[in-house]
């Protein structure tokens, strides 16, 4: 199977349900065509470079997938046809990936970014309680007071 990402931009004006139909539409075509879907990330809206189809704002979204070379023509196909679709790119990451092994590194990815963010959470909460300082809290103190003189040698 051949591994690639396709990033598109939805209308900026779509609601939440709209927007969650278009999302998982393409999923599915994905599963349809006997792809593997590895992830979808939502960047948000954004401002766009240039005005498309008179929008200056887009919201992207960024689809990793496996599958063989007939899907994407398909894809593409669906994205040129729908019209709360702004712009499309898709890009041949790899002629020959294992969609286990990106799923694995995909879910291990994850795991590292939750445990990250519980982590920063923890510490921002132990930091607003007037708890312990950070690591570079405290030696940001320490070189503060170590170039303190009171001019005398």
């Amino acid at each position: 199977m051949r591994h690639y990402e396709t990033i598109y931009i939805l209308n900026p004006n779509l609601a939440d349900e709209q927007y969650q139909e278009a999302r998982d539409k393409f999923g599915k075509i994905i599963e349809r065509e006997k792809g593997v879907l590895i992830r979808t990330e939502e960047w948000g809206t954004q401002k766009l470079a240039y005005n498309v189809k008179k929008f200056e704002r887009g919201t992207y979204v960024l689809v990793e997938y496996c599958g063989n070379p007939g899907l994407t023509a398909e894809l593409e196909r669906e994205l040129k046809l729908d019209d709360r679709i702004l712009l499309y790119q898709t890009v041949k990451l790899s002629d020959k990936a294992d969609p286990e092994a990106l799923l694995l590194r995909e879910e291990e990815a994850r795991k590292a970014r939750e445990t990250k963010e519980t982590e920063s959470a923890a510490e921002v909460k132990t930091d607003e309680e007037g708890g312990d300082k950070t690591e570079a809290e405290e030696k940001a103190d320490s070189s503060s007071q170590g170039g303190v003189s009171d001019g005398v040698q």
